[in-house]
């Protein structure tokens, strides 16, 4: 088996499908705290299933921790869970220290600890995936070249400068104790069961409810846009086939500006469920206040992973947003479960 950790999220969610959807694949202990943005409405097609066993509790638990990887005996564990959120990183940074990098450390001693227990066999084959962010490496200028592997840590938000820590535990534990580790640094990802604060969901749910389209600053910040599946593609790559101690940028070679995604959902809804009154859905587009420390521009450079492991991005970002937009509006089930009283009042908050 393998252990996922943040496996009830966006894209730790997305990933569990996506590797028991292959029946070849061996099983997942799922362990999730379930903060606001774990969905376990998310995993309801593995009900029942027994290849997908759903722990709920905490990675810096390093007591649970243990008890599971001493009674399942995974042969890898993957590293999603993070609080990541940039904007609640502002607002209450002492969850972001807490989770992403004192539960790091809890996570990494914890699987220290079992790996080296192992015999030699299992121990050559035992793998520590850890799965980060572009935005360790900073804001980049319109005409810089985009982050390569080897791109200086430069965190400007308090999420991000946890995430770099993170990053930074588990290189020194490949570096100090030989622990077989392999690091991911992704682009934003958009794609299905996305939690509605991120630009991508808030903006396709505010508009077919008729609300603003809130636009931070000028809405020039610039992002590079990875669908959902082809990062869990590459992560499938990586660790299947990553050198140890090694880090790749994971990237959708789709650079967009803020308000060019938020035109491109407009127009997609325009076409596949219009406005009654016949007005484009851009009409809503409404600018706020730019939040502080906002990074002008992430870019990566993907070509590390495409020439060492033949990994590319199967969706273009045309592909990719379509198929997020119909989603949502062909899952309003899901939909209504996540938008609670809590979240409405988190976005009060944030886009007042």
């Amino acid at each position: 088996m393998i252990l996922v950790t943040g496996g009830a999220g966006f894209i730790g969610g997305n990933f569990v499908l996506d590797w028991l959807a292959d029946l070849d694949n061996e099983g997942i202990i799922n362990l999730d705290k379930l903060t606001y943005a774990g969905n376990l409405e998310t995993l309801e097609s593995l009900r029942g299933d027994p290849r997908h066993i759903f722990v709920h509790g905490d990675i810096g638990d390093k007591e649970l921790v243990s008890k599971l990887l001493k009674e399942y005996q995974p042969r890898a564990i993957v590293n999603f869970a993070a609080e990541s959120h940039v904007d609640r990183s502002i607002h209450g940074p002492a969850e972001f220290i807490a989770t992403n990098i004192v539960g790091t450390f809890n996570l990494l001693e914890s699987a220290r600890e079992y790996w080296s227990g192992l015999d030699d066999s299992a121990r050559r084959a035992f793998r520590f995936h850890h799965v980060s962010t572009d935005e360790v490496y900073g804001s980049l200028s319109a005409g810089d070249p985009a982050f390569t592997e080897t791109s200086t840590f430069e965190p400007n938000s308090p999420y991000s400068a946890s995430k770099a820590a993170s990053d930074h535990l588990v290189r020194a534990w490949f570096h100090t104790y030989g622990f077989p580790v392999v690091t991911t640094n992704c682009s934003n990802n958009y794609g299905p069961y996305h939690f509605p604060e991120k630009l991508i969901p808030l903006v396709i749910l505010n508009a077919i409810n008729r609300k603003p389209l809130p636009i931070y600053g000028d809405g020039q910040q610039i992002r590079d846009w990875l669908y959902v599946g082809d990062h869990c593609s590459a992560i499938r790559e990586v660790l299947a086939k990553g050198a140890l101690g090694e880090t790749y940028n994971i990237g959708g070679w789709n650079e967009k500006t803020n308000m060019d995604v938020v035109k491109t959902i407009c127009s997609i809804l325009d076409e596949l469920k219009p406005r009654s009154d016949g007005k484009s859905y851009s009409e809503q587009i409404t600018f706020v206040k730019d939040r502080p420390g906002h990074d002008r521009r992430y870019a990566i450079d993907a070509s590390k992973v495409e020439k060492k492991l033949g990994w590319r991005p199967a969706e273009t970002f045309d592909t990719g947003i379509r198929k997020t937009v119909q989603w949502y509006l062909d899952n309003p089930n899901w939909i209504d479960g996540v938008v609670s009283g809590a979240y409405r009042d988190w976005l009060s908050k944030q886009y007042k």
